[in-house]
């Protein structure tokens, strides 16, 4: 039954073109923009499932009727610091979930067993790293769907999406899973140490070029991204200069990796293709000479030197990160009240705090403008937001660790359904990141086009329908088992206390009453005018769960309800 014909929305164009519209304070509106006008005092309003979603949401992947419940007990600020209070443990590595097939019989990939991880093997081997990548998406899924009550998955994202690289460029799995630990580990940690770390990166020194960087053709690839898209952003105006790349190039020479067959990836200083010369930067940097050195311990403090020279200008480095970390939690445009209320107070926060970033995401998060009711409902889900929140979201069950194998199976159809929907995980489009994260002035709306929506729509309804099947195992969400397991009984046979807690998990936005009203009557009671039609159906599958009447009536109706939610527009918001 197609309900989008019986009930009267907004088309999604509109949707997601609406401007929300709050009272202004000041004379003259910034034309174009939300009007909001909070700041960083702590939040101390209302504290029930929608202010816990709303937070679980843009922090983690999706609020989980588990995690609404274990953080309503706490206070807002409570909840913050759990969510901040990232594991310095590891989650289990990707492992071989592939077989030899064309895989040189010297490399040593071969002597790694299917189920066994091969984070600690170098291959050389092209097949084996096509694989291994592979692999590392897919366990990267994985651990996006089993994540902990914390922050660190949508951090390491957001590392991922600001230190962007891209498999094909530095092709090697273990590369890869390096890049992937460091930012795991980075997650709410030092951005100047990152800053350092990622310059130091085997993956990053291959992706920009570092491992070929000499002092007689100095490659400015890394030098140039290190200003522009790491650290001091491309809008300050005076800015670094075309020279004060040159000669960030210059420091950077000599570092190489050792990426022959037998050895073991590290990264070690080659003396002869050092630049020992002085390097001097523009006025923008104060005139500053960086001096020459001759060995590995001086040539990494030329960088160091580098990088406290950049990070010297602090407020243009801290407000270009906060920046970044407010259109990632909170809204992708920045009116001149945020900038003055929120951004400007962040960073002097990240440079008095000697720019550890935890302490201002606490202030960010725990402020009431990050509850104001203009920060929510307002950020479109990404593809792999969508998809690994409605995985976790609904309690799809995934094969067992033990059968890794068809474990690995699903995760590369989610990857291979967000590379559809322009979203390749560990390979965004270029070094600048995804451009719905960066793209003016449509940012997250690019996410939605008309060739994308109806690939989330099928997808959606595949999952709420019939699955997705491979060696008879199915992916699917059990629209009943979910109902069962997340409400009480007294809530799942109140059609209107059900509506409302599906609600509250599934939407950011509310939907009107009226509407509510008409959607209970046309699906959950199939046309009826009284509520004991669906308490009825419920009560009895209840009282006899090996009724398959009984059963197939409420697993259709509860079908067609959740796959009617998921259709719409406001699903599709954050």
């Amino acid at each position: 039954m197609k309900q989008s014909a019986k009930i009267n929305l907004m088309d999604r164009r509109e949707f997601f073109t609406l401007k929300r519209r709050a009272k202004a304070t000041s004379p003259k509106p910034y034309a174009g923009l939300r009007q909001i006008y909070s700041g960083l005092t702590p939040y101390s309003g209302t504290w029930t499932a929608k202010e816990v979603a709303h937070l679980l949401k843009r922090t983690m992947f999706g609020a989980k009727k588990a995690d609404i419940d274990h953080f309503l007990g706490m206070t807002p600020s409570a909840a913050v610091d759990e969510l901040l209070n990232v594991s310095t443990s590891l989650p289990s590595p990707p492992l071989k979930n592939y077989d030899n097939t064309d895989i040189d019989a010297a490399d040593p990939d071969i002597s790694v067993a299917k189920g066994a991880t091969w984070v600690n093997t170098v291959s050389t081997d092209g097949t084996a790293n096509s694989q291994r990548v592979n692999s590392l998406k897919d366990w990267w899924i994985g651990t996006m769907i089993n994540q902990d009550r914390s922050i660190r998955e949508k951090m390491t994202l957001f590392w991922h999406n600001h230190f962007s690289t891209e498999t094909a460029t530095y092709e090697r799995g273990t590369y890869g899973y390096k890049y992937n630990t460091l930012l795991r580990q980075s997650a709410v940690g030092n951005f100047k140490t990152l800053v350092k770390d990622m310059t130091m990166n085997v993956c990053m020194l291959r992706y920009l070029n570092g491992y070929l960087n000499t002092s007689t053709a100095p490659d400015e690839n890394y030098a140039r991204e290190l200003q522009e898209l790491f650290t001091l952003g491309k809008t300050n105006n005076p800015n670094y200069t075309e020279d004060d790349v040159k000669a960030a190039a210059r420091v950077l020479t000599g570092w190489r990796i050792k990426d022959k067959t037998g050895e073991d990836e590290s990264v070690y200083f080659k003396p002869d293709a050092h630049d020992k010369t002085n390097k001097t930067f523009s006025s923008f940097f104060g005139g500053t000479v960086i001096a020459g050195r001759t060995d590995a311990a001086g040539a990494d403090a030329e960088i160091n030197d580098l990088i406290t020279m950049i990070f010297n200008k602090s407020v243009e480095v801290s407000e270009f990160i906060v920046k970044k970390l407010y259109t990632w939690f909170v809204y992708y445009t920045i009116e001149p009240d945020t900038l003055t209320n929120v951004i400007k107070p962040l960073a002097q926060q990240l440079v008095s705090g000697n720019w550890e970033i935890k302490p201002v995401l606490a202030t960010l998060l725990k402020s009431e403008h990050f509850f104001d009711p203009l920060s929510q409902g307002c950020l479109i889900k990404s593809p792999l937001e969508m998809m690994v929140m409605m995985m976790r979201e609904f309690d799809v069950a995934f094969p067992p660790d033990t059968d890794y194998d068809n474990q690995y199976y699903m995760w590369d159809y989610l990857r291979n359904q967000s590379v559809i929907m322009q979203q390749n995980i560990a390979d965004p489009p270029s070094v600048s990141g995804w451009p719905a994260y960066y793209q003016i002035p449509m940012f997250y709306e690019m996410w939605i086009n008309h060739d994308t929506m109806p690939k989330r729509e099928r997808f959606i309804d595949q999952l709420i329908g019939n699955g997705y099947m491979r060696n008879s195992v199915k992916l699917i969400i059990d629209p009943v088992t979910f109902v069962k397991n997340n409400f009480t009984n007294a809530i799942a046979a109140d059609p209107n206390a059900l509506i409302n807690a599906l609600l509250d998990i599934m939407y950011r936005v509310p939907i009107s009453d009226t509407l509510k009203a008409t959607i209970k009557t046309q699906i959950l009671l199939s046309g009826q005018a009284q509520d004991y039609y669906w308490s009825n159906a419920w009560n009895a599958y209840i009282g006899a769960p090996g009724d398959m009447t009984a059963y197939s009536t409420v697993y259709t109706r509860l079908q067609t309800l959740f796959k009617y939610f998921m259709n719409l527009a406001e699903y599709q918001l954050a």
